[in-house]
């Protein structure tokens, strides 16, 4: 790309460009130019050729992965699927902007990751835990810099399912991608009537509590402390939700 086609598309809303660039390699896919198999080119590589952010990229891998395109194998790369089957359950995140859809997904994910979380307090292994740590380590150091820690969050959830010692729990959190993070749809702290520094701390603390429960292997405080985290978005969206029904939004 030139540095002009950079400068221009650079102004474009992050959104639109993830969308853009999951055209360009959804055609790639459906040419035959990536196969079943083949690994994606890194996020560093699509970054150059396309002339996006790094936010970007993730976000367009997220929706192919929830449009069952592609799959993250974590450490390794993002790897072409066989073409989904018509008429099976998929959410695409693409769909996933409005608050009562986010509110939506958030049950959704109430009723799988509080029991997930119980799991993998009984189950992780230090390995895993190692993993999770690593994620939220990212993720505080991300808000701490005010910088996107989307990505980071979602793989501290994502890890927490893997160590369920059950599939479906982390198939289905990889299905639904970053999609499941509420502020890759909506501004969470300007609908909550926060401030984001006090909003990502709240969060952060949040995260705090189910970690070090599942670092002791306590099942029902793991439990809690991840119902607490998800009903505490919900309740935040829903006020905001019923707020923007009123005023005719």
């Amino acid at each position: 790309m030139t540095e002009q086609q950079v400068q221009a598309r650079t102004r474009r809303k992050p959104r639109s460009l993830a969308q853009e660039l999951v055209t360009v390699l959804t055609e790639r896919i459906r040419s035959g130019q990536l196969k079943r198999g083949d690994k994606l080119p890194t996020e560093s590589q699509i970054m150059a050729e396309e002339g996006v952010s790094r936010t970007v990229v993730r976000e367009a891998i997220s929706r192919l992965q929830a449009a069952g395109q592609v799959e993250t194998r974590h450490g390794i790369g993002t790897f072409v699927l066989d073409a989904p089957a018509t008429g099976g359950f998929r959410i695409d995140p693409a769909t996933v902007v409005t608050l009562r859809e986010v509110l939506a997904v958030l049950e959704l994910r109430i009723a799988l990751e509080i029991e997930s979380a119980g799991l993998a307090a009984q189950r992780r292994s230090d390995e895993q835990l190692v993993g999770m740590r690593a994620a939220l380590d990212e993720l505080n150091e991300g808000a701490a810099h005010a910088t996107d820690a989307v990505s980071a969050d979602f793989q501290f959830h994502l890890r927490i399912a893997q160590a369920s010692g059950n599939h479906y729990f982390a198939d289905i959190i990889n299905h639904l991608g970053t999609s499941i993070i509420p502020r890759t749809r909506l501004n969470s702290a300007r609908l909550a009537h926060d401030d984001q520094a006090h909003y990502m701390s709240r969060l952060m603390h949040e995260h705090e509590a189910i970690y070090e429960a599942i670092a002791r292997q306590d099942s029902e405080g793991a439990k809690m402390a991840m119902r607490m985290h998800l009903s505490n978005s919900r309740e935040r969206l829903r006020q905001a939700h019923e707020e923007a029904e009123a005023q005719g939004v």
